[in-house]
């Protein structure tokens, strides 16, 4: 069997958890199908659909290590799921124990009901790996946040300097977007991730009327919600799981974007963290490449395309779409196991970025105090007016960067400047720590919110 290239041993460690690539590993997708039967059986003999004693010899060949992958594979080919010929294969496994109790294997069951429960059991795994990943970067980044309060950086706007901030609210920001999507998460996985229990055609006929106990004990069993109806031709609720993983890859992808900007030679304010061999060049013994940030940055460019295809699938024909439904089973694998290397990358760095303060204090003076433009020209506006202010800053900030000198310097050279703000006034104009607003309280929001 040839292995797809995320859950490949020679890319997915690159690309995907370990944690994840277990999740949807082709035995457990499996697993899960077959403990939909064994529920299914066990739901049955308690609602008295089918004799108790069928369960036991169900129950017990429910157990993927029985049966032939590659086989399985290869007869879905003409079957057009894996659900078929796996119940034909559990039939057969059951009636070499007893063959009374074959007779009701999958019984009233359709092969939706299967694949579709599988699948929700898998996203609810995958979102459990998720949420653990989440539950260390925040913490990390929130330490970071704290630690970094006094910290000032650059804030950059289309790339150029534009205000002093404390590098506490950048990664405080991080903290709660993780935090946002941890709670889309835990919604997704209590609201949408529900039972498909319908039979051929969504009305559990061939249950007579012993449909919606047996659902009901179906749901318990599996430990997930019950709809009030059969959801197989309405993938709303698949879309919405979709949306939250691209939600928090590209999440993944706007911190691993900073974190790469950041790392630049030129800029050099913070790095991932560094241990022999990583972000080396095959080529140039010096490198510090950002690995880490690339990944989660693949997977942020990747994650929209597949989130489309599931999107796409909610465009089903009737009780049982013919493409739609099909194009999500190797989808949702993809887009878990990328969001996964995503997330691990981010933990990574969150755990373990290095600050180079001295470096950032460095980057905000070779302006010679041009981003402190905005805070003078507010002084001096509550003085001679808004609009005089700002172009007398936009003129003397051009005169600065001609003549290679400081503002602070050619604004103490002009009357119109010093007739109003002394020249104590003006220096503690040009303190970063002076100007940042409510930024403080900011960085204590987002942390509140950053907490689960």
């Amino acid at each position: 069997m040839v292995d797809s290239p995320l859950s490949s041993s020679l890319y997915g460690p690159l690309f995907a958890s370990a944690s994840m690539r277990d999740v949807v590993a082709d035995r457990a997708r499996l697993q899960r199908m077959l403990d939909v039967e064994a529920a299914l059986a066990r739901a049955e003999a308690r609602v008295g659909v089918i004799p108790q004693t069928a369960v036991a010899a169900i129950v017990g060949s429910c157990d993927a290590s029985r049966f032939d992958l590659a086989a399985l594979g290869e007869a879905a080919v003409s079957a057009g799921n894996i659900a078929i010929p796996l119940v034909k294969a559990l039939t057969a496994e059951v009636a070499r124990q007893d063959p009374e109790a074959a007779r009701y294997v999958h019984w009233g069951a359709t092969s939706q009901d299967i694949i579709d429960t599988a699948q929700v059991l898998e996203l609810r795994a995958g979102i459990d790996v998720l949420l653990a990943d989440i539950d260390r970067a925040v913490p990390a980044f929130v330490a970071l946040a704290n630690r970094h309060r006094a910290t000032m950086t650059a804030a950059r706007t289309w790339l150029q300097h534009a205000l002093p901030i404390p590098f506490g609210l950048k990664v405080a920001g991080y903290a709660a977007a993780l935090s946002r999507t941890r709670r889309r998460l835990n919604r997704d996985r209590q609201e949408e991730l529900v039972l498909q229990f319908g039979g051929a055609a969504g009305t559990l006929a061939a249950l007579d009327h012993n449909g919606l106990a047996v659902a009901r004990e179906l749901a318990t069993g599996l430990d997930l919600p019950l709809p009030e109806a059969p959801w197989h031709g309405h993938r709303d609720r698949l879309a919405a799981v979709a949306c939250s993983l691209a939600i928090l890859a590209g999440t993944c992808g706007k911190i691993a974007r900073d974190v790469s900007l950041l790392m630049q030679t030129d800029v050099a304010e913070a790095f991932e963290p560094s241990e022999a061999g990583r972000g080396g060049s095959s080529t140039m013994p010096h490198k510090r490449n950002p690995v880490a940030a690339s990944v989660a940055l693949a997977a942020a460019t990747m994650a929209p395309s597949l989130t489309a295809t599931i999107l796409a699938a909610q465009v089903g024909e009737h009780e049982r779409a013919v493409g739609a439904w099909q194009a999500e089973w190797p989808t949702f694998p993809q887009l878990l196991l990328i969001v996964s290397g995503a997330l691990r990358s981010i933990v990574d760095i969150a755990q373990g970025l290095e600050v180079d303060v001295s470096r950032m204090r460095a980057n905000l003076e070779a302006t010679g105090g041009l981003l402190m433009a905005e805070a003078v020209a507010f002084a001096l506006g509550s003085k001679i007016g808004k609009q005089a202010a700002h172009h007398l800053l936009e003129e003397s900030a051009k005169k600065a960067v001609a003549e290679h000198r400081s503002l602070q310097t050619v604004l103490g050279e002009q009357p119109a400047v010093t007739t109003h703000l002394s020249a104590a006034q003006l220096a503690e104009l040009f303190d970063y720590l002076h100007y940042q607003g409510e930024a403080q309280a900011f960085i204590d929001r987002l942390i509140a919110t950053a907490h689960p």
